[in-house]
This record gives C-alpha cells, structure tokens and sequence, in this order.
C-alpha cells in the first residue's frame, strides 16, 4: 500500500475521544471502542474534520492507556481489532479522518519487551529500555526528575541497575540509542498504517531520546522557567532546566525515519511536545516535508488567558515556524488539564457567552485545532472527590494538585438516563450533576445552546479558507481587546475578541465591515458616533466581530 499524503491536515479541526469517558457499550462503566462507533453520527454533525481517538491497547492501565503492553492489541475493557475495524469503517463513511494514539518513548513495565530487558544484562533486549548503573554511593545515575514527581530512576533487584521512566515507575523508558528499539517501533506504527489508520498523535515525542552521557540537569533559574508549562510549581519537576532528559537532537533523524514510513501510507504525524521552550522544537519537528506534519505543546493550555498572553504564545510560535515551514496544532483543553469552561473563567459563574468566544478564538487561530470531547457541550470542570479518584498524578500531590480527572468523567448524553445515558453500569468516574443540563440530548434541539453554536460555527469555518490557512497578524488593540487578521494574498479577513464582560465600543478599524453570515454576528453592532460622525464597533461581553476590507461586502 502506498500514496502520497494530502493537506487535509492543515488547519483542520480534530475531535479528541478519551475513550474510557466517550461511550460504554456493554455496562462495565467504562467507555470502548463499540460506543465511540454508536457515537459518531454526534461527531461528525459537529462538522470536524478528523477524530483523535486516545489509547486502546492492551494496557495494565496504571496511567489509563498510556502505559502500553502491546501495541497490537486492542485491551479487552475496550474491544477487538474488529470493533477497531468497524470505528475506523464508519469514521470513513462519515467523511471523517482516524488518528490515534502512539506512545512510543515508553511502555508499560508489562510489556514482554521489558519482562525480557529486565531479567538479565545480556539477554536480546538487554540494551532495550534504559539502564544504568548507580553511583558508587547508591544513588541514581542522575539528577532526573519524573514528571509524575520523584526520581525519573526505579532500582531493579534483577539487574541490580536502574532503569529510566520519565512518568510513572510502571512506564519505563525505551532505549532510542538502540537501533533495534527503533526498527521494532517503526514496525508497530506500520501495523497500523496497514489497518487503514489516517494519522497519529505521538505522546510525548520529544521524550524520545535521552543524554547517552547521562549529564545532570541544571536548576531551574527565573529566566528558564517555563511559563507555559503544565507542570505546577509544587511539583519538583519544575525546579530543573530539562536539557538532558528529553530533546535531544537525535530525535531528528528518527522522526525523519519515521516520516518516510508514514508518506508511503499518506498517514498524517501530529506530535505533542511538552518542553521549556517549545516552539523552537516544534519548528524543528515540523520542518516542512521532513518530520512531523504538525505539532502542539501547553501554549494554551495554562491559567493564564489575558489578550497579551494569548498574542505572545501565538506570535512567538508563528515566529518558530516560520523558517522552517512547519505547521501547529492549537487546544484549549485536552485530557491532562481542567477544561477551558473552568480554567479560563477566573471564578466567575459558568457562562455560555464566554464558551462561545474561547471557542471561536481558538478557530480563528493559525494552525490546526484540536477540541476535546465535551467542549462542544461547554462542559465545566468536574468535581471529583478524593476517595473517587483514580488519576495517580493527582493522587500524588493532592490536595494542592486534584490531579486530571475532572476533565475525565463520563460525556453527558442524556440528563435523565442513568449516568447520563454513558453507561448502565457504575461508572469508573462519577457524573458530575452539573454536566446533566449540558447533555447531548438537552443541548440538540436547542437553538441557543453552546452545541447548536458549536456546530454553526464549525461548519461556517469551512466557508472560510483564510481561517484554515492564511497567515496570521496581530493589531493593537486595548485590553480586553484582541484584535487579529488572517490574509492571503488580497484577501483580508479580522477578527476582534472581547474577552471581557463588560461592553466595548472602539472606532470601526480602517474601510472593513462586520461580517454578518456567522452564529457570533449579533454580538458586533456598528453605530455612528455623533460628535466625529465615524463609525463606532460595539463588542458585547465575550462578543467577536469578523471583518472584512468594504470592498470585499459584509457577507
């Protein structure tokens, strides 16, 4: 099977599934691969391009799926490779793309690679995972922290070495200096491009490769510490500079292996870079026709959301990859941090204005868009009490850190089902009450509702070529203001944000019109000022006004 790939990627809008939470088909409270496909019909009327589809392999699930024990199973919670089959079939009759899930910096400690790695120095796959020894005192190799806190090193009694996980003890890291793990991990990724998958989501890609010197990290100083960064202060992970234990440049010639695997099937690579300065990474991983095709980092998926924060992530991004050609993936929520709904309302009552406009923004952005299941909905932040927990990283640091699984809990589908309608059975995270008014079913027929909008302005973004793949430019604009424009040769097309809740009037920027054909229209009204006769722009709370040149029309 081969082809060459086509550019459906850019600037395509990609629906994220965490499939223990989408859909539980047979009643044991988690969500498989059968319910995703009972679903899809909902996907798809959203009209996004492709669906990202979370891990299903075979799986211990100490870290829900991220900690893989065959990469050519699907686990039985979820279902069999013909249950992955018919998801993928219908994906395809829909009309829309299958990405899924790669880990391929780590696996799970079950994994028969690591059972044989473990049990002796000299054993095929000794060289496979990792290992090292201790200083002459004891102690671990090095200084590395785990993300997930703690050392990044776990003693083995059989080998009497360490062994490296960059996360949970129970995933250790694979050895990318062996070429042999390179060569096994390419033939993994080719098993699923054999089955007809469009593309990948490669976690943490840039974990990939370690310092073979085993070099300490560096403490962090003010100047190196990663505004953008997902990991909290009070975890230690964020008190080293991490220039040793992920980013290594021999990433690039992996990345370039695997790119040529993936052009040969016109699969699409979509890597998730966690680092302290990212965009320069990401530049290098998307370098145009080489590695990845797109990327996404934490850029916005922080507390901080103010106009001058949003333009400088996106501006010093745009910046990166501008040399090199690449290309980025924006999120305003995924799996792994509270939801936008929540994070980005500074304590103020739940508002659907205020949904609408994070939602457009992120639309209205230069790149890819990935949006999480549920942030359709206008979902908030679920409420998950200690003992309901199951997320080990919020276990960890609890109660500071509540851990990830307030974004987890189970998709609403119906207010006055049983959980929901998510499952028959208990499910493994609860339902949270305030997600029942927000179900599918109450949402559906509802013209004003968050989902009504979602799926307006979704398809009106497909009429509109400049917002998935003109260049991008910022104006001046006050605060709360946010003013930004989306050209490509003549055309012109702007964008002007009111992240605040109040009401702002400004002069009508230069000879454009509000355009009036998109769901947010009626939150932009022009007036005449009556002392300078000049046309005055009116954004209500959370309002958004589209714009083009006057010659262009308001259409």
């Amino acid at each position: 099977m081969s082809g060459s790939n086509s550019e459906w990627w850019r600037g395509a809008v990609i629906y994220q599934i965490y499939p223990r939470s989408f859909m539980d088909s047979n009643g044991d409270g988690v969500g498989d691969l059968p319910g995703i496909t009972s679903k899809l019909d909902h996907v798809a009327s959203l009209g996004v391009d492709a669906v990202w589809v979370s891990p299903f392999f075979r799986s211990p699930m100490k870290d829900f799926g991220y900690d893989v024990a065959d990469y050519r199973a699907v686990d039985p919670l979820f279902g069999t490779l013909t249950d992955f089959d018919a998801m993928r079939a219908r994906m395809h009759a829909l009309g829309l793309k299958l990405i899924i899930d790669q880990v391929l910096s780590h696996t799970s400690d079950q994994h028969a690679w690591f059972v044989e790695s473990r049990s002796s120095r000299d054993n095929p796959k000794a060289d496979w995972y990792v290992w090292a020894d201790p200083k002459p005192d004891g102690t671990p190799p090095t200084n590395w922290l785990s993300v997930f806190g703690g050392s990044a090193w776990q003693w083995d009694s059989r080998r009497r070495q360490y062994y490296l996980h960059s996360f949970l003890t129970e995933q250790p890291d694979l050895n990318f200096h062996c070429a042999e793990v390179q060569d096994a991990l390419l033939g993994e990724v080719r098993f699923w491009c054999e089955r007809g998958v469009d593309g990948f989501r490669f976690d943490a890609c840039n974990h990939q490769f370690h310092d073979a010197l085993l070099r300490d990290n560096p403490p962090a100083t003010s100047a190196s510490i990663d505004e953008v960064s997902t990991v909290r202060a009070d975890n230690p992970y964020a008190m080293q500079q991490h220039l040793y234990d992920k980013s290594q440049q021999e990433n690039l010639v992996f990345l370039e292996r695997l790119r040529q695997l993936l052009d040969g099937y016109g699969a699409v690579a979509l890597g998730e870079v966690g680092d302290e300065n990212a965009p320069p990474v990401m530049a290098q991983y998307t370098e145009l026709g080489k590695r990845l095709h797109l990327a996404y980092s934490f850029s916005l998926l922080t507390a901080d959301h103010s106009p001058k924060h949003l333009r400088h992530q996106v501006e010093t991004l745009d910046a990166a990859l501008a040399p090199t050609g690449g290309w980025g993936c924006w999120a305003v929520s995924n799996h792994d941090v509270p939801r936008v709904a929540t994070r980005w309302s500074d304590g103020a009552a739940p508002d659907t204005r205020r949904n609408r406009l994070w939602l457009a923004l992120l639309l209205a952005l230069r790149g890819s868009a990935s949006l999480y299941q549920g942030e359709e909905l206008g979902l908030p932040e679920a409420d998950v009490p200690f003992e309901l927990l199951q997320d080990p990283y919020g276990r960890a640091f609890w109660p500071e850190f509540k851990g990830r699984d307030g974004c987890r809990t189970p998709m609403p589908w119906t207010a006055d089902a049983p959980n929901a309608g998510f499952s028959t059975g208990t499910p493994w995270l609860p339902v949270d009450s305030a997600h029942l008014p927000l179900a599918v079913a109450q949402q559906e027929n509802a013209p004003d509702s968050m989902l009504a909008f979602s799926r307006a302005l979704l398809h009106w973004r497909r009429t509109q070529p400049l917002l998935r793949t003109g260049a991008l430019a910022f104006v001046d604009a006050p605060e709360p203001l946010l003013h930004l424009v989306r050209s490509e040769g003549d055309a012109v097309l702007h964008a002007i944000f009111n992240t605040g809740s109040e009401p702002v009037s400004i002069p009508l920027p230069g000879l454009w019109v509000p355009l009036t054909g998109h769901p947010l229209a009626s939150t932009a009204t022009v007036t005449t000022d009556p002392p300078s006769s000049k046309p005055l722009l009116t954004l209500a709370p959370y309002g958004v006004c589209f714009g083009m040149p006057a010659a262009a029309g308001g259409r």
